[in-house]
Parts: C-alpha cells; structure tokens; sequence
C-alpha cells in the first residue's frame, strides 16, 4: 500500500489534466474552423446556382439539388453571358493580370522593405530615429488623401495604363519596413562582422547572410502583401483605362451593369479569386506563425 505524500503530485494527474484540456481546445478550434467555413461552402454552392435564385434567397447552404447548374462556369469561360452576350473581356486576361501584378509587386516589396529595414536596424547614421519615425508616420495618412498627389505624379511619369503605375508607390510597404525591423532586432550584428571577415561587402552581407536568415519573415509577409495586391481595387480603377490590362476585381466589378447584374458570374468568378489566396496560405503556412513570432523574442 502506497501512502500518498502531501503536496506531491501523483503522475496521473498530469496526463489527465492535459487530456481534457486537449479535448476542449480540439472541440472549440474545431468549430471555429467550421464557422470560418461557412461564408466558403456558401460562395462555392452559390457557383451552382442561377442569378435570380441568387436574387431572392441570396448565398444560403440550402442544398437545392433540383435549381444546380453548372451553366454559370460555362458562361465564364466560354465569355458568354447568360444572355448570350459576350463578356466585356476574357476571365482569364483579368486572372493573368492579377497573377503578375501579384508575383512581381510581392517579390519587388519583400526586397525592397527588408533591405530597408536592414539599413535601419543593422547600420547606425545620424538622424536614423527621425527618419524612421516619419516613416512610420505614413501610416497615419489615409490613401484617400494620398491618392490624388500619387495621380498627377504617376500621370507626369507616362505610368498610367501600365501595371508599374500600379505597383511602383507601393514597393516601399511601411507595414513591411516596421515587420522586418522588428524580426531583425533578434539577430546578432555580429553576423554583420563575420561576413565583412569572410570578403563580403555590404551588400553580399545582405544578399548571403541575412536575407536566408529571414526566410520566415519573408514567407508570412509574402501572404499579406500577395492578399493586399491580390484584393486592390481602388488605385488599380485609377491608373488602368484598357480593358485588356485590367485586374480580376476590376474586371468582375465590370459585371456591374445599369440593365442587370450578373451575380452567378460574379459568385463564381469570385470563388475561383479565393484559389490563389488559399493556395498561398497552404503553401506559407509552416512559416507564418515563426515568422510573427520571432521577432518579438530577443536573444
């Protein structure tokens, strides 16, 4: 008979303990997942519906197995409307766009917001506290304010109509430059001093030592930039005037008519947007949480 020590806990109370907490952590996390679900399984059962169907009951998880068609995706990438007209442009000349846009507009910003934050983490200058506080007072401006000055000077430039005029006045993200700081604040600088040693200049130093070294910073950052210029709208209405350059959200808001609404285009020309998005988080997601997290930790 074993005589149970007072302030010793047995060995079985810990696992049990973990257990319940596991379970209700797994039951709660589980039906989040599926509240997150919910507005997805809508948009995708809305591609099988029609647009008056759409019209009256609006985007629902009624299995209405009778009223699904796939008439909807034939229409958009055929470029036939429900109608029988043709769509002002083709889906997939609006998906390209987009995916260009995308891929060169995140690379240009991850490079060019790191190796900013790296001069102002890594080096010291005068006046550097200032300088980055005034960048950082950026993010207290409204776009709206600064979209006119960003016209007129992009018209000056001959950038309008052409995807650098889009891209150009946001290479430099704030948002990006203060993210990549803060990772860097947890690196030694003397990694800085071992490249210099080995023959590095100040830009190999950069390109072979630090810039692999923020591989999880890169990664997480990459999906919240790839989703602002996957989404934007409002600077790319302004600058693109041809049909043929215009982005996926323009192109769909183009669906917009006086005389009627395609909503079954634009449901399923949406659902289809999301993939990129999602195939973005699946492929980043290992990196996101390392890369939000570390460099809130010095050491």
């Amino acid at each position: 008979m074993t005589r149970s020590v007072p302030g010793v806990r047995r060995p079985l109370d810990k696992p049990r303990g973990n257990l319940v907490a596991s379970v209700i952590l797994i039951a709660f996390f589980s039906i989040l997942a599926l509240l997150i679900m919910v507005p997805l399984i809508a948009m995708a059962l809305g591609t099988l519906k029609g647009g008056a169907e759409l019209w009256r009951n609006g985007l629902n998880l009624r299995p209405e197995f009778g009223k699904w068609s796939l008439k909807s995706w034939r229409y958009l990438f055929t470029g036939i409307t429900v109608d029988g007209e043709p769509l002002p442009h083709s889906y997939f000349t609006w998906f390209k766009n987009s995916l260009v846009i995308v891929a060169l507009q995140t690379a240009l910003t991850l490079f060019i917001s790191s190796f900013v934050a790296y001069g102002f983490e890594m080096y010291e200058f005068k006046g550097k506290s200032a300088l980055f506080l005034c960048v950082l007072l950026v993010l207290m401006i409204p776009f709206e304010i600064l979209m006119l000055p960003m016209y007129v000077q992009a018209n000056s430039m001959r950038l309008l109509d052409n995807i650098w005029g889009i891209m150009l006045p946001f290479l430099a993200s704030v948002s990006a430059i203060f993210f990549f700081r803060q990772y860097l604040s947890g690196l030694p600088k003397d990694l800085l001093d071992a490249g210099r040693v080995d023959g590095c200049n100040e830009y190999a130093v950069y390109l072979r030592i630090i810039l692999p070294i923020m591989g999880p910073a890169l990664s997480s950052m990459s999906v919240l930039v790839g989703m602002g210029a996957w989404n934007s709208l409002l600077w790319p209405m302004l600058v693109l005037t041809s049909m043929s350059k215009y982005t996926l959200p323009i192109g769909l808001n183009t669906l917009f008519t006086p005389y009627g609404n395609n909503y079954d285009l634009m449901i399923t020309g949406s659902c289809f947007a999301v993939l990129p998005i999602l195939a973005l988080y699946i492929f980043a997601q290992r990196f996101i949480i390392d890369g939000l997290t570390a460099g809130g930790v010095k050491g």
